[in-house]
């Protein structure tokens, strides 16, 4: 959601929704492979869990590296606050947020199938129909934030040129980096 935000405040309301598709596609994913049941081949092999685990932590880091340095849309105070990138980019560094973050997986995988009953109808029809009712969520939720950061970009522009940019852009790199450790000890155990 902070990615979203910073996207979004950064080169505008088009750039924070084109990044808002690529993590619902990627919750749709997740979803369309726990109702296959792929999913829970990546939670019963630990080689593959631990693989998308670190994957997740090295793209965070990755992403925090590029903040720091000023050189990504993840960062508030890129060098070149008029270069936005296109659509498409923004589209998959959104989708490859979710399906490499290992908790996105377990969500589809671990608790969906707690809410299915098999009395009422074909669990993966309702395994389908809950996914989806997240996913719907999940959109508003996240294009709120876009929209809201959007409005606040004119404030953080002014409010952020300068040492003042980069103090910000160290900030969101450092708080990066607090996810990925986050990230790495929270999903050190599938469920």
């Amino acid at each position: 959601m902070g990615y979203l935000a910073v996207v979004a405040s950064r080169w505008g309301r088009r750039a924070g929704l084109a990044t808002v598709a690529g993590v619902t596609c990627g919750l749709a994913i997740y979803l369309i492979a726990a109702v296959a049941g792929l999913g829970e081949a990546i939670l019963r092999a630990p080689s593959l869990y631990a693989g998308l685990r670190w994957t997740g932590v090295g793209y965070v880091l990755w992403l925090a590296l590029e903040t720091w340095r000023g050189e990504a849309e993840t960062s508030p105070g890129h060098a070149r606050p008029r270069s936005r990138p296109k659509s498409g980019r923004l589209f998959v560094r959104g989708a490859l947020a979710n399906l490499l973050n290992p908790k996105a997986a377990v969500f589809y995988i671990a608790l969906l199938p707690g809410f299915t009953n098999p009395d009422r109808g074909d669990p993966a029809t309702q395994a389908l129909a809950l996914g989806a009712l997240h996913i719907v969520i999940s959109f508003i939720v996240h294009s709120t934030i876009v929209l809201a950061a959007g409005r606040a970009r004119p404030l953080l522009a002014a409010w952020g040129a300068g040492s003042k940019r980069r103090r910000l852009d160290h900030a969101f790199a450092l708080g990066l980096v607090v996810i990925a450790a986050w990230l790495a000890c929270e999903t050190s155990r599938p469920l």
